[in-house]
């Protein structure tokens, strides 16, 4: 019986346009891009040139701190080009894809008789190591610093995130698998986090399985690392989204690297939300094109409403992205009195407007949102909104100041070491003062990880 984890903090926004659980054909695009700002703190070096023809699970590139971590093609094909911006930093590295994917080949002996350290040497050289991320600091977790315990949410609690269910079933030889390498990574436990336990997950070896109850945030790996194994000075967890364990597990199941992923096309401008299996590096055009609504100014997201990255539809799918969400600009919206008016359709976390009530005697309504902060940046207000959207037991608001002055003492002891961007999103979206909350806490780790690593 997994252990059941509650809890009543957080916020569940009712948006419209979740995907329904079908899935189309593979989609992807004729040209496919590695883009090493998606890989947080990380320097590239190159390995390949403009020309150069590569495998699927060939090098591109390595991390200059850490040499034998490699980031590799999803596709095979030409090197078309190594874009290169201000002081010849590398933005993005173009492939032309065949049209039969060739896959470089990786000799995986059995599991079984696999050591740590050669599972780990395994997955730096296949390129699959940058899905690995440790606490604190949110950033690709040091293979050098063996972790006390991994963290694995096997359901998203975001606004609109797909089914994990619905994207690990008939995969789950692929997921046991990969489970089985991460355990051989860690002397601690492998945690999974589940909101539903089903048969699915029956019978799965290797991991400790947790159930969890409650709104937005509960999917967060943060918040389950608070719940179960809070980290303390000198202490790292190791956190791994449940999609990208299938990659690990396909390359010791078939010896390459299968980038392939399911990914929900979301939100209230899309004419049929549903599923599409296509590959990490695929033209955002690829995915949207005849799927949206016409005549209205949109905004792209690579992933959810709250923690996504802004694109354009010729921007390319991040690798960590498991969503794209589209949703109005906002920028053609002129209101009388602004946020002011008296409103029965726009969503409220206060009370502010009819729509709570309405939705208490008619049900729960998903709303149209567009990209609009709706209000003006003024200096942080000590309200308490934050604790209210936070199930860490941790003091946010204190945490932030700290942040934002940059004690760092103070951080350490109000809890940063647990924290990452994505946790204090609910916050940001709530928040009073319209601090960009995400972009502190990001700022604020990196200069912990400068000054105290």
């Amino acid at each position: 019986m997994a252990n059941l984890i509650k809890s009543t903090r957080g916020l569940d926004i009712a948006i419209g346009g979740a995907a329904d659980k079908v899935l189309h054909s593979y989609v992807l695009s004729d040209v496919v891009a590695i883009v090493p700002d998606h890989y947080h703190a990380i320097t590239p070096k190159m390995l390949v040139k403009e020309g150069d023809v590569v495998k699927a699970g060939t090098p591109i590139f390595y991390n200059k701190a850490v040499e034998s971590m490699k980031f590799v093609s999803p596709v095979s094909g030409k090197v078309l080009a190594v874009n290169r911006g201000e002081r010849r930093k590398i933005l993005s590295i173009t492939i032309e894809r065949d049209k039969e994917t060739v896959y470089e080949t990786f000799k995986t002996a059995s599991l079984e008789t696999l050591k740590g350290e050669e599972v780990k040497a395994t997955l730096l050289s296949a390129g699959l190591w940058p899905y690995i991320k440790q606490r604190p600091y949110d950033v690709i977790a040091n293979p050098d610093i063996a972790p006390k315990a991994i963290f694995i949410s096997a359901f998203d609690s975001a606004p609109l995130a797909p089914s994990s269910e619905f994207v690990l079933s008939k995969q789950m030889d692929d997921f046991q698998k990969g489970l089985d390498a991460l355990a051989k990574l860690t002397p601690g436990k492998v945690h999974l986090a589940v909101r539903n336990v089903t048969k699915l997950y029956e019978g799965l070896k290797n991991v400790e399985i947790n159930h969890y109850q409650g709104p937005h945030p509960i999917g967060n790996v943060g918040v389950q690392i608070n719940k179960i194994n809070p980290i303390n000075k000198g202490e790292v967890v190791w956190t791994i989204h449940a999609h990208d364990v299938l990659f690990i597990g396909r390359l010791f199941n078939k010896g390459i690297v299968d980038l392939k992923r399911k990914i929900a096309l979301t939100g209230p401008e899309v004419t049929s939300p549903a599923y599409y299996e296509t590959i990490t590096g695929c033209q955002i055009d690829k995915l949207i094109l005849g799927k949206v609504t016409s005549n209205v100014t949109h905004r792209y997201i690579c992933g959810n409403v709250l923690t996504g990255l802004k694109a354009s539809g010729k921007s390319y799918l991040d690798p960590y992205s498991t969503q794209i969400t589209v949703i109005k600009e906002g920028n053609d919206v002129h209101e009388m009195f602004g946020w002011a008016m008296p409103r029965f359709n726009k969503f409220s976390t206060s009370g502010t407007y009819f729509t709570g009530i309405m939705s208490k005697v008619f049900g729960v309504k998903n709303f149209d949102f567009d990209a609009r902060i709706m209000g003006g940046k003024r200096s942080i207000i000590m309200s308490g909104e934050y604790d209210k959207v936070l199930p860490m037991d941790i003091l946010p608001e204190f945490l932030i100041k700290a942040m934002i002055v940059g004690n760092i003492d103070k951080m350490e002891a109000l809890g940063a070491y647990e924290i990452a961007p994505e946790d204090v999103a609910l916050c940001e979206f709530v928040c009073t003062s319209k601090l960009p909350l995400q972009q502190i806490v990001r700022d604020s780790l990196d200069i912990m990880r400068t000054e105290l690593e």
